[in-house]
C-alpha cells in the first residue's frame, strides 16, 4: 500500500512538472468576397504558413479593401489584411489632405510584402455597343459594394480616365451577383466592375451560355485616356485559358497590386508571432506556389521600395530579408514564441460623417 501511494505521488509530481502544451494563438485575416481570390489567398496562408508559426489563422470574408483597413485598425483579433494598392494610397492621400480620421486609420498600418496584380474587369451585356473601357463614360455603372476595394478602384480609375468623378446618379453599389442579375434582366445597369485575381471564381463558374449574355471590355493602352490610368494601374492580360466559357481569345486589361498588410504591433507576443509567420512564409513559399491559388506563382519573395508614406513592418521585414539573403535555410524549424460636402472617394472609404 505504501509503495502504491508513493508511486501515485511521484507520478502526480511528474505530471505537475511536465511542460504544458503551447496552444496556437488565434488570429484573423480579413480578405474580400467569399467568391473572390483574396479569401483563397487567406486560406492558403492559414493552411500552409500559419501552423508553423503556432498561429490558428481564420480567413474571414469582407466587403473588400476599404473595410479591411478599418477592421485591421479597430477590430480585436484582426492581425492581417489583404489590401489593394490604390485603396491604401487613397487613404494616404486623403490623410495628407487633412482628414484626421483617415490619418488615424492609415498611419499605424504596415506592409508585410507585396503580392500580385489583381485584374480589373468591366462587364457589359453581350449586345452592348461598348467594347473598350474608355467607352464607359456616363454609363450606369455598378462600382462594387460600398466600402470595397472594387468601388474605390472603379471611382479612381473613372476619375483618372475622364477627369471627373463617376456621376452619383448613375453609380450603384450592389454586390457582383446582384449587379450582374440587373445587367442582364431589367437592364438598369450598363456596366459591372469586378476586381479579382484570375482565375476569378465568379467568372470561372459561368456556364458557356454566358457568352450570349455578357462580355468583357478591352483596355486600349494607346487611347488618350489611358496614360493617366497607367500611372496608378498596370496593363494586364486576361487569359482565355482561365475563362474558356467566356472568352475565345486573350483580352488586354488592367490590374491593381495586392498587398499583405498588418498593424505596427508593439506587444512582444504579437510581434514574435508575426515574425515567425514571416519566417514560415519564406520557408513554405514553394508550397504556396505549388499547392495554393495560381496567383501565388506570380508572387516574388521580395521587398521592393514602397511609395511615399508606405512602410514595411520592421520585425517581419527583417525575417524576410534574412531569408532572401539565405540566412534562414528552408526547413529550419520555426521556434514557437513564448461636415462639409463629402467627395465620392471619401464616401466609398467610409470617411463621411
Amino acid at each position: 500500500m505504501k509503495n502504491l501511494i508513493l508511486s501515485t505521488l511521484l507520478m502526480a509530481g511528474m505530471l505537475c512538472h511536465a511542460p504544458a502544451a503551447v496552444a496556437a494563438v488565434e488570429y484573423k485575416i480579413v480578405t474580400a468576397s467569399a467568391r473572390g481570390t483574396y479569401i483563397k489567398i487567406g486560406q492558403d496562408l492559414a493552411q500552409f504558413v500559419a501552423p508553423s508559426a503556432d498561429i490558428k489563422l481564420d480567413a474571414q470574408p469582407s466587403a473588400g479593401s476599404a473595410e479591411n483597413v478599418r477592421r485591421l485598425r479597430y477590430e480585436p483579433g484582426v492581425k492581417l489584411a489583404l489590401v489593394q494598392s490604390d485603396v491604401y494610397q487613397s487613404f494616404l492621400d486623403i490623410a495628407a489632405g487633412g482628414n484626421a480620421e483617415a490619418r488615424a486609420m492609415i498611419r499605424p498600418l504596415r506592409v508585410i510584402m507585396p503580392l500580385y496584380n489583381e485584374e480589373i474587369y468591366f462587364i457589359v451585356r453581350a449586345d452592348s455597343e461598348r467594347n473598350f473601357i474608355h467607352e464607359i463614360k456616363n454609363a450606369r455603372i455598378n462600382a462594387g459594394e460600398s466600402g470595397s476595394g472594387t468601388a474605390l478602384t472603379s471611382a479612381t480609375l473613372y476619375r483618372l480616365m475622364f477627369g471627373e468623378p463617376m456621376p452619383d446618379a448613375k453609380a450603384s453599389f450592389l454586390s457582383n451577383e446582384e449587379a450582374l442579375a440587373k445587367l442582364v434582366t431589367d437592364k438598369t445597369i450598363d456596366v459591372v466592375a469586378v476586381v479579382a485575381g484570375q482565375p476569378a471564381k465568379l467568372l470561372v463558374d459561368m456556364k458557356p451560355e454566358s457568352r450570349k449574355l455578357i462580355k468583357l471590355l478591352k483596355f486600349d493602352p494607346n487611347h488618350a485616356s489611358s496614360e493617366a490610368a497607367l500611372k496608378t494601374y498596370f496593363a494586364a492580360t486576361v487569359r482565355a485559358s482561365n475563362y474558356p466559357n467566356l472568352l475565345t481569345a486573350d483580352l488586354p486589361g488592367l490590374a491593381v497590386k495586392a498587398f499583405l498588410v498588418t498593424y505596427d504591433f508593439q506587444l512582444k507576443d504579437t510581434e514574435s508571432h508575426l515574425r515567425n509567420l514571416a519566417r514560415s512564409l519564406c520557408q513554405n513559399f514553394q508550397s504556396l506556389q505549388e499547392k495554393g491559388h495560381p496567383k501565388w506563382r506570380e508572387v516574388e519573395l521580395a521587398l521592393p521600395d514602397l511609395g511615399r508614406g508606405w512602410f514595411y513592418y520592421a520585425p517581419t521585414a527583417r525575417e524576410i530579408r534574412a531569408c532572401i539573403a539565405g540566412e534562414t535555410k528552408p526547413g529550419t524549424p520555426v521556434k514557437s514564441p513564448a461636415v462639409k460636402a463629402c467627395p465620392q472617394q471619401e464616401r466609398i472609404l467610409g470617411l463621411c460623417k
